[in-house]
């Protein structure tokens, strides 16, 4: 908090050098710091506002890196360029390939398996297929955090797809890549180091305050080439310091307000440790919640064994306990969580998302980021399930 107060009473823009040296200096650090818990050395990146900011980015970068004369020449001699991204990866990838003009018919969903996962076959398949249609594959998207299960995608098998084809290889994990801090949960993003680009919140499971998103590039120089205008009434090319500080040439934005400001502060409070401890800690919430929920009556996972901090589920009134699996179970169920949902609303007491997914009827989703949650809190959460739930 104190970081977000003194960032805005800096009120400073972080487009060049000059203007903002100090907060400039802590970006270059800080980002520095996140690539190389990614696994590499040198690269690039910079802060944007939301993770959706960062997939466009990564977009850009891909199709830039494809060909680079689209700068120059735009879309209009190329052949039809593709993308592809899991069923259940977040909607900003389609959202980008709209912006970009190469159109959401062109972004190729890729299924998943019944816990979430990219079908790796299945993204073999169609990146096989697009090349026989004529169109140029060019980039992929694992999504490691999925919105709703917290799932993550097998880097390594789909960074292999990609190696293969030629193509540009993205990391959202604007939920799930915090586990890059934690020595017990990293494991979940093996592969992460093959990757071109990631995109990592630190505003989600970090606790750090909006908004403070990061994009990483694993190569130096492919944002400044993509994106840079070289204006000589702000970006000035004989300045008397490494024009590589003047990070506005670089983004999509010129000003850009300075949030690394809190996270470097939050950095240096609570160090390495401090952030692995939080990131720990909300994952034993999350699994105490799934002990608690595990063979409760009128509690049904979704996927059990979750990955994330993502634990869905169903409630089973009493009333439905007895229907047999099948069509008119479903729709039953379907209409429990946002009848709770909307007495929860009406009670002020909690509140909990719901949603359905594919083919399944609306669940629960618990999402676990805050360390300062309690298994009281756990307890009374489900207890209220139950006591608004009974009588449906």
């Amino acid at each position: 908090m104190a970081g977000e107060w003194l960032t805005a009473t800096a009120n400073t823009n972080m487009f060049t050098y000059e203007v903002a040296p100090v907060f400039t200096l802590m970006e270059d650090i800080i980002l520095s710091r996140m690539r190389a818990k990614v696994g590499w050395t040198g690269g690039d990146g910079i802060l944007v506002p939301g993770g959706a900011l960062a997939n466009l980015y990564s977009v850009l970068a891909a199709r830039y890196h494809k060909v680079p004369d689209v700068k120059f020449q735009g879309m209009k001699y190329l052949p039809q360029l593709v993308m592809f991204t899991s069923e259940q990866g977040h909607f900003s990838i389609k959202r980008s390939a709209a912006i970009m003009g190469i159109g959401t018919d062109n972004v190729i969903q890729i299924r998943c398996d019944g816990r979430g996962k990219m079908l790796v076959s299945d993204l073999e398949s169609e990146v096989e297929a697009a090349l026989a249609r004529g169109c140029l594959p060019f980039y992929v998207n694992a999504t490691c955090g999925t919105t709703v299960l917290g799932a993550y995608d097998p880097v390594h098998e789909i960074a292999d797809v990609c190696q293969k084809h030629g193509l540009w290889l993205h990391v959202d994990g604007a939920w799930g890549g915090s586990v890059l801090m934690s020595n017990k949960h990293r494991h979940l993003l093996d592969g992460i180091e093959r990757a071109n680009s990631m995109t990592w919140n630190p505003h989600k499971l970090m606790g750090v305050p909006l908004q403070c998103s990061a994009i990483l590039l694993k190569d130096k120089g492919i944002l400044q080439a993509c994106n840079s205008m070289q204006a000589n009434y702000l970006f000035q090319q004989d300045k008397n310091y490494d024009m590589g500080y003047d990070t506005g040439d670089k983004a999509i934005q010129c000003g850009r307000h300075n949030d690394i400001f809190k996270l470097w502060l939050m950095w240096r409070s609570k160090g390495d440790r401090g952030f692995e401890d939080h990131v720990n800690k909300v994952f034993e919430h999350a699994e105490y919640l799934r002990r608690k929920i595990k063979g409760r009556e009128g509690f049904e996972f979704v996927v059990e064994k979750g990955e994330l901090t993502n634990v869905c589920f169903w409630y089973v009134p009493p009333s439905m306990r007895t229907l047999q699996p099948g069509v008119e179970r479903d729709q039953q169920i379907n209409t429990v969580a946002p009848k709770i949902k909307a007495r929860m609303m009406e009670s002020g007491a909690t509140l909990v998302g719901y949603q359905p997914l594919g083919n399944l009827p609306n669940f629960f989703r618990m999402v676990i980021s805050n360390p300062g949650v309690t298994e009281a809190d756990l307890d009374f959460f489900v207890e209220e399930i139950e006591r608004l739930g009974r009588d449906l």
